[in-house]
């Protein structure tokens, strides 16, 4: 059955990018500006546009790097915590606060960081990583160096910090929690194959790798 598991899961991940292009199409409708996203942002940069920043919930750990995100996946990420698929109280109510127009905006400023591409081949990684990694089929939705994702509302990963990556993967383990957790059933199934052990064992080797994302201080930070 383990043998089968990658299998299982690219086929899952399949039917989820069919479905998340529908979703992207039909939000194409609305325009982001990088003008407008960048006044926008200001609700943002107390947290993302602070290098070390680090926030205390559910642990400690440092706000995640957004700049260099894609646009589809900047605005995927806020409709989810307006929903209450991805449960954290500060990024609900800022997302609650939004509408599609602000959170396009948002998307398109995030997404102009975007500087340089990530190489196409990896650090190579340690045995028990590369093991890990292509037990969870990672690449299949993450692409190369885990900085090309498949669907442009996927996240890339390759370099982005090591104690938010855990704290993330993590999350998709919480049931029953109205607080803290992320619903997704296909994460959900990949991320409970892990120990808390090997979760960490991911995250490290996904920080190390060299790719897009970085944090853009505004002025009144640096």
């Amino acid at each position: 059955m383990n043998q089968l598991l990658p299998t299982i899961i690219r086929t899952l991940v399949a039917a989820a990018t069919l479905s998340a292009a529908a979703l992207s199409a039909h939000a194409q409708g609305v325009t982001g500006d990088i003008q407008a996203g960048q006044k926008k942002a200001e609700m943002c940069i107390g947290c993302h546009g602070i290098p070390g920043y680090q926030n205390s919930f559910p642990e400690i750990h440092k706000v995640p790097m957004i700049s260099g995100q894609t646009a589809q996946y900047i605005v995927a990420s806020l409709v989810a915590y307006k929903k209450g698929d991805r449960r954290h109280p500060s990024m609900r109510g800022i997302a609650g606060s939004l509408n599609e127009q602000d959170m396009a905006d948002l998307g398109a400023f995030y997404a102009s960081h975007a500087s340089k591409a990530a190489p196409d081949v990896p650090r190579t990684a340690s045995t028990a990583a590369a093991a890990l990694i292509e037990k969870g089929a990672c690449a299949s939705c993450h692409g190369a160096n885990f900085s090309k994702p498949i669907d442009p509302s996927y996240p890339k990963l390759g370099g982005q910090h090591a104690d938010y990556l855990f704290v993330a993967l993590k999350s998709y383990t919480v049931e029953g929690n109205n607080v803290v957790g992320r619903s997704n059933g296909i994460m959900a199934g990949i991320a409970k194959q892990y120990s808390t052990a090997e979760m960490r064992e991911i995250a490290k080797y996904l920080a190390s790798v060299e790719g897009e994302l970085k944090i853009v201080p505004q002025p009144r930070f640096r």
